[in-house]
């Protein structure tokens, strides 16, 4: 038998658009790849926000233009900042055998290898300003040794994928390729090719789509009748926030700093999730940092719980194509992890313990099972 190679994708498809499209196809003409394996995200963005639409309709979407095989990346790698999530996403794709990963990026010129070996010259003492957040006092030491400066998520995220690589040893080659037509943050749709925020800002304010997004896509999106937000899930983060005696939730993963005692303050204060999260911001904490920090509140995850859940590692299969499913035969008899293609009960309470409850949470928003004995979807060869 030929062997299969593969090309590799970090994703959210959040939800599925143009530029994804556009993404997959130029990886995989660029390569020369057999097989595309995308590690997705589950319900929640690496910012704690839920997704638009969940992970199987997503995977759905993906599959459907062209990825073979789609793996979800665990909501406790999802769900944080960029060297932890580019740190969670390489990991997978290694334990997959993926011999390259294409990624989008603002500056895809950029030498990042010099600039991360830029960062261990960094002096740890220039990261001690209360008033300032981590990313702002990092630039500050990045431009000072390089003149360049990560501003752009993706270039951000670019950086993460190098220092991943360098600190793991992983031997896969990274291609960043030049983002087009649109900025991440961009918040209104110009053309075929839009971000996702201005997809999602379109949707929730009832405007066309179609011509940005893969038909998939624009199907799922029509059925949508109220976009997934933080203003349903406040009331449960609320509660938890006033319930839980202030040592408890001094446990739960990335509250420091005794930050606990001002959000069970703002809770008892506020009404509505933007009330509340204005009333804990500081200069000190970044909005995405907050927000995921609500997520693990809101989840109970504890930091002895992501601790757990980061030293055993697995492989959660939502989909895949013919070619994807030849692709997995290639490689389940030398794959490093776990490879997880039904959740069953154990699962459910050991290994999985923390995608489920994230799944359970984000049926407010849907009423499909979310894991427990979820088969995954597979596309059939095109005749």
């Amino acid at each position: 038998m030929t062997k299969l190679h593969a090309v590799g994708l970090v994703t959210e498809y959040n939800p599925f658009h143009n530029g994804h499209l556009y993404h997959l196809t130029t990886a995989k003409r660029q390569t020369g790849a057999d097989v595309v394996v995308a590690v997705m995200s589950g319900n929640f963005t690496q910012r704690g926000e839920p997704t638009i639409l969940d992970k199987w309709t997503r995977a759905q979407a993906a599959l459907a233009n062209g990825v073979d095989l789609v793996v979800e990346l665990p909501v406790f790698h999802a769900v944080q900042p960029a060297h932890r999530f580019a740190a969670g996403a390489l990991q997978l794709l290694d334990a997959l055998q993926v011999e390259q990963i294409v990624f989008g990026a603002e500056h895809p010129e950029w030498d990042f290898d010099q600039l991360v070996a830029a960062e261990a010259q960094f002096d740890p003492q220039e990261f001690h300003d209360y008033h300032a957040t981590y990313a702002s006092q990092f630039n500050a030491q990045l431009a000072a040794q390089t003149g360049y400066s990560l501003t752009d998520p993706n270039d951000i995220l670019a950086f993460s994928y190098y220092k991943a690589r360098h600190e793991a040893g992983y031997q896969f080659d990274l291609q960043p390729m030049q983002r087009i037509a649109n900025y991440y943050h961009q918040q209104t749709i110009t053309g075929t090719i839009a971000s996702a925020s201005a997809i999602r800002q379109a949707v929730q304010t009832k405007q066309a789509i179609d011509d940005t997004v893969p038909e998939a896509t624009a199907a799922a999106l029509a059925q949508l009748i109220n976009v997934p937000d933080w203003d349903t899930l406040y009331p449960i983060l609320r509660n938890q926030l006033i319930q839980t005696p202030v040592q408890q939730l001094a446990q739960y993963y990335q509250m420091g700093e005794g930050i606990e005692y001002r959000m069970q303050a703002a809770a008892e204060r506020s009404l509505t999730f933007a009330d509340f999260i204005k009333q804990v911001k500081t200069k000190r904490y970044t909005y995405a940092y907050l927000t995921r920090l609500c997520l693990y509140v809101t989840l109970g995850i504890t930091k002895s719980e992501v601790a757990n859940a980061v030293a055993n590692p697995y492989l959660h299969v939502l989909g895949f194509s013919d070619q994807g499913q030849a692709y997995l035969s290639q490689i389940k008899k030398t794959v490093t992890l776990p490879l997880i293609v039904k959740v069953d009960q154990d699962l459910k309470a050991g290994m999985l313990k923390l995608d489920y409850r994230a799944g359970k949470l984000y049926q407010m928003f849907t009423p499909v099972e979310q894991d427990l004995k979820h088969a995954p979807i597979r596309r059939l060869s095109r005749k």
